[in-house]
């Protein structure tokens, strides 16, 4: 690009753990790479990857119901669930390359073994509980899966949820004790202070308020601190600031950027106070979504262990602001509908009643209604022992799609880059965080090209399974799962009991 010279080879906006995880890729692949970092907190991991604002779960379909379907013949589809469990081993592949190298350390610190398990109520929902299980019992990615009706095993499973248990509703659950728990906040925090001994530029309490693209192709980057407004300029940009990437790449002017809205919604979850109700429980426990309510509110009761303190959350439970992130402005939602998709906006509107129905009822719920939903799983549940704290805020992605047409909710997340691959940016939720490292490996491939048959050796080195089938590859599978559990002390051996 001629002689001209650049502020930084890439500029990633938002310290959270996406943007940890694709600088520290790079910088395994090209130490000698500049990279500068833009966050407007004054921490990394302080919104989306902050350990309170999410269900710290390892989201690899052990007990997340959602990511098998079940088809109109009655079967189950398990495409998802097999994808999801894929990709979170590559992401456990990446975290037990950077152990290894003592690159991190401490990982009990930021990921711990915790069973994963599924408890379902109602003939209809024991049913597909158990024919879900008959459909993974020979995938080898969920080798070790139990299922149970039988009272005494569910009560050696999850007490808590047994206890003082006394209808006779049909009830069964199944477990599998190789899932875990992750403090991404912790996690995301480890990586910039690794990244910052690398000569990565980290600036905290630096707001970016515009990108434009120079006419070489390059990206201008402004910024602005409580010292200064600057101008920085980058071959590539990476927008990963959650919540906020929606306005930033509306600012961009790429294609890719029309036609996309956001609708944010925010969580909240009961903590639980006791001491001795929290060391009654270990295990994160999901259920199934209330017919009508969508994905992102599967209940679900988790161990977590924040701080190295073991906690008890349940939830979530939804709620509505205006914002897009938890440090955001009231007018956010109102600033991204723009004339190029107001038309989205409006047709999701419309095809999204019950759901704002539901954020409605959500908003208007007592504390005492919240805990009537947890006594659908803790049967003895005091008022006094759980305290009501407010999650993240997520920005759902709003789209046109040939399947679901104009203004489509997605529930899942985005990737978007430019046709020439100089900027890329990251919307949307869950799985979110788990999948880090697939995702970044995705932007690799996609606006790095002409570097990926240099790094693809390295790539393989630190991520043995990279574009490989772990379910078609038993012995490969064997042997990551036992290089990432040495790793990152998830042994079974490790795993506690309550």
């Amino acid at each position: 690009m001629g002689s001209k010279q650049y502020s930084a080879d890439v500029i990633l906006v938002g310290a959270g753990i996406m943007s940890a995880t694709l600088a520290t890729l790079l910088k395994e692949l090209a130490p000698d790479m500049k990279i500068i970092v833009y966050e407007k907190l004054n921490e990394a991991g302080e919104e989306s990857s902050n350990e309170w604002n999410n269900a710290g779960t390892g989201h690899s379909a052990l007990c997340e119901l959602n990511y098998t379907k079940e088809k109109p013949d009655g079967s189950i589809d398990t495409s998802k669930a097999t994808t999801v469990n894929e990709q979170f081993r590559v992401t456990k592949q990446f975290w037990a390359h950077l152990v290894q190298q003592k690159l991190l350390k401490n990982p009990g610190n930021f990921i711990k073994p915790l069973p994963h398990m599924s408890m379902v109520q109602g003939e209809d929902s024991v049913n597909f509980l158990k024919k879900r299980f008959a459909a993974l019992s020979d995938n080898p990615l969920f080798e070790g899966m139990e299922f149970s009706e039988d009272p005494e095993t569910l009560m050696e499973w999850f007490p808590l949820i047994m206890q003082d248990r006394t209808s006779d509703e049909p009830i069964a659950a199944t477990k599998i004790d190789s899932g875990t728990d992750v403090n991404f906040g912790a996690l995301t925090r480890k990586l910039f202070e690794h990244l910052e001994q690398t000569d990565v530029e980290v600036n905290y309490g630096h707001t970016v308020d515009d990108i434009t693209q120079m006419d070489d192709g390059t990206w201008e980057v402004k910024v602005h601190s409580d010292e200064k407004i600057e101008h920085r300029t980058a071959r590539f940009v990476f927008i990963g600031a959650g919540g906020g990437v929606l306005p930033l790449l509306q600012k961009t002017g790429i294609p890719e950027s029309k036609h996309l809205g956001g609708f944010p919604v925010s969580g909240l979850f009961m903590v639980c106070n006791n001491p001795d109700v929290i060391e009654q429980h270990h295990a994160k426990v999901y259920s199934k979504a209330a017919v009508g309510a969508p994905p992102m509110s599967v209940p679900h009761l988790d161990t977590r262990f924040i701080e190295n303190k073991k906690s008890l959350l349940f939830g979530p439970f939804a709620g509505f602001s205006p914002k897009f992130l938890k440090t955001g402005s009231n007018m956010d939602l109102f600033g991204s509908v723009k004339p190029y998709n107001v038309l989205t906006m409006l047709a999701s509107g419309a095809k999204n009643i019950p759901l704002t129905k539901y954020l409605v009822e959500q908003l208007m719920l007592s504390k005492e209604q919240r805990m009537e939903e947890l006594r659908a799983f803790i049967p003895n549940a005091k008022s006094a022992d759980w305290d009501l704290v407010v999650a993240g805020q997520r920005v759902q992605v709003i789209k046109d799609t040939e399947g679901g047409g104009k203004g489509t909710l997605q529930f899942g997340t985005e990737l978007i880059s430019s046709s020439d691959g100089s900027i890329a940016a990251l919307l949307g939720a869950s799985p979110g965080a788990s999948t880090a490292v697939p995702i970044m490996l995705e932007i690799l491939a996609k606006c790095f090209p002409q570097q990926m048959e240099e790094w693809e050796p390295k790539i393989k080195e630190m991520i043995p399974s990279y574009g490989k089938s772990l379910k078609d590859n038993p012995e490969l599978l064997q042997k990551t799962n036992a290089m990432t559990a040495e790793a990152l002390g998830l042994n079974e051996n490790t795993v506690q009991k309550a």
